[in-house]
């Protein structure tokens, strides 16, 4: 229970900052006249269609990119009970084959939450997400943040993986960390310019609700929301931002 409310707030504070930046790409497209229907969305990575239905059930088309059959079963599974299925598409595949699967210049908005930290190549996957999107096209990106382990070991009392964190590359506490890599605000933005994208908007996610304890959480009236609400004052404010467990970042093309 306490773990569906700590993916509800981060689920809340993305799905809330993408959809008002989805808002404005279809202002953006309304030349074409006020019916004009929704937008062709790419989510990589996007497993069982946390996002993508959602989405589609908006009236947007969402093809999902992602390398398991069994999260693409599921996918077409939720599609189906939720009544979606004509406007959300499964494709296996990962982000080197994403210009030849979704088709170059294509789509309207890619999502890449939580995709970034495990990918072989971050700078070539960035690469590719802008190929497939059309000019002035919005990215959503989702990734783990360095900041956040290094503060996260040091509470757990294992000092020196926090040292390592800090200093390592890749953001990695030691050769048994199961996350590949993790990112800063500045490292992140500068992979993003170079990649032809222009970072509008950073929000921290899950500044404080990997730190709270569950039992409290849990048990006390009202802190689940309380909680909510407090991330959602927090992620933009740059001092909390920095300790975010992720970053969530609008760009585009």
């Amino acid at each position: 229970m306490v773990e569906r409310r700590r993916r509800s707030v981060r689920t809340a504070l993305v799905g809330e900052a993408l959809r008002v930046a989805l808002a404005g790409r279809e202002r953006t497209d309304r030349a074409d006249g006020p019916d004009r229907a929704g937008l062709d969305i790419v989510d990589l990575g996007g497993g069982t269609g946390g996002f993508a239905v959602p989405l589609a059930a908006e009236g947007h088309r969402v093809t999902v990119v992602d390398p398991s059959p069994d999260a693409l079963a599921s996918l077409e599974r939720r599609a189906r009970d939720e009544g979606v299925s004509e406007l959300v598409r499964g494709v296996q595949g990962d982000a080197a084959e994403l210009p030849g699967l979704a088709g170059e210049s294509s789509a309207d908005a890619v999502l890449c939450h939580g995709v970034l930290e495990v990918v072989d190549d971050p700078v070539q996957a960035l690469q590719a997400m802008a190929s497939v999107l059309r000019k002035g096209g919005v990215l959503s990106l989702l990734v783990a943040q360095r900041n956040a382990v290094v503060l996260a070991r040091a509470l757990a009392g294992h000092l020196a993986e926090a040292r390592v964190a800090l200093q390592d590359p890749d953001g990695r506490w030691g050769p048994t960390d199961p996350m590949p890599r993790r990112f800063d605000e500045a490292g992140i933005t500068r992979q993003l310019a170079d990649a032809g994208f222009m970072v509008h908007t950073v929000h921290g996610v899950r500044t404080f609700a990997d730190l709270v304890p569950s039992a409290f959480v849990d048990s006390e009236p009202g802190a689940a929301d309380s909680l909510a609400e407090l991330e959602r004052a927090a992620s933009q404010h740059p001092a909390f931002r920095a300790l975010a467990t992720q970053l969530h970042i609008l760009a585009t093309r």
